[in-house]
């Protein structure tokens, strides 16, 4: 695995800022991980040629504490300034790389791009913002059925299920293993073999699938779903048909909270991650930025954040 000092998740307006603030006090190397194809996607994709990009927030005005400043502009000016800053820190981007796991190895963190164990890190901090969502297939969900069919694993277990699992990957493996022993559990995959699973992963679903515990549907492709009574009706394109109780499908992508979930940060009601004052979380070395660490923020507040993180991991882990 590649070794990083710092690793941050997500090259939006607080990830940038993370990676800025970290190298102007001799943090390195630092690697910013974006799981699209640009950074800071949400302004690039939702933002309309021309929109205002705000640098007070409802009227009040955030102070810069740190090196990342702005005044309101419009989103053309604001997206130039963010790549005049990468160019001139010279920043390690890696685009196309969704950090789908992030795991405790001794005082180090793993962290997974594409259900891959990638690099190793002494810090993390996480700047994915709020728009993130799970990966969902180009046939459409009927109304009738949304309610039998999810698009990321179960976070409590159910029982005496004939469940599908539809995908891949690690996650699809790990939903199946994890389903298989109190459920009836089937794994469709659209190839033959599978490309994307870690050793790990697939000699404990092989040892399943000899058990009977998992049914392995390869080569296999959904048409389409339909409502059933008290199930969902999958016809795949081989003209096979076949009814369930639930549907899984692990297809990448997650959305923020649940990704939170999965690598272990307590959540408070609202959804935000349980934090102390300098944003850290119940993770030792794991810190949050940005939309994340509030309920309701905005840019200034995100370069802020990260200033603050930056700061709290030089103080209390390397002075």
């Amino acid at each position: 695995m590649e070794e990083a000092k710092l690793i941050v998740v997500g090259a939006g307006p607080g990830g940038i800022a993370s990676a800025i603030e970290a190298k102007a006090v001799g943090i390195e190397p630092v690697i910013v991980l974006e799981k699209a194809d640009k950074v800071c996607n949400t302004i690039e994709k939702f933002y309309k040629p021309g929109k205002r990009v705000d640098a007070e927030y409802k009227g009040y005005k955030e102070k810069p504490k740190g090196l990342c400043s702005f005044e309101t502009e419009t989103k053309e000016e604001f997206l130039k300034r963010i790549h005049s800053w990468i160019d001139r820190w010279n920043l390690d981007i890696r685009l196309k790389s969704e950090v789908t796991d992030i795991k405790k190895k001794n005082e180090k963190y793993e962290v997974w791009v594409k259900d891959n164990p990638q690099f190793l890190t002494d810090f993390v901090i996480i700047a994915i913002g709020i728009f993130g969502r799970p990966n969902k297939p180009s046939y459409s969900i009927p109304a009738e059925v949304k309610d039998k069919v999810f698009f990321e694993p179960p976070l409590e277990i159910p029982e005496g299920k004939n469940i599908l699992v539809v995908g891949g990957g690690n996650t699809a493996a790990e939903t199946a293993i994890s389903l298989c022993e109190k459920n009836k559990v089937s794994l469709s995959y659209r190839r033959e073999k599978f490309f994307r699973i870690n050793e790990t992963n697939l000699e404990i679903l092989n040892k399943k699938a000899e058990e009977g515990k998992i049914r392995l549907l390869m080569a296999t492709d959904i048409e389409e779903v339909k409502p059933a009574d008290g199930g969902v009706e999958v016809h795949y394109k081989d003209g096979t048909v076949e009814v369930y109780d639930l549907i899984y499908y692990c297809l990448g992508g997650s959305t923020p909270k649940r990704f939170l979930q999965k690598i272990g940060i307590e959540l408070k009601d609202d959804g935000t991650p349980v934090t102390d004052e300098f944003f850290e979380t119940n993770l030792p070395k794991v810190f949050v930025v940005g939309d994340i660490a509030y309920k309701q923020g905005n840019i200034m507040k995100a370069f802020n954040s990260a200033k603050t993180v930056i700061d709290r991991i030089v103080e209390k882990y390397l002075k």
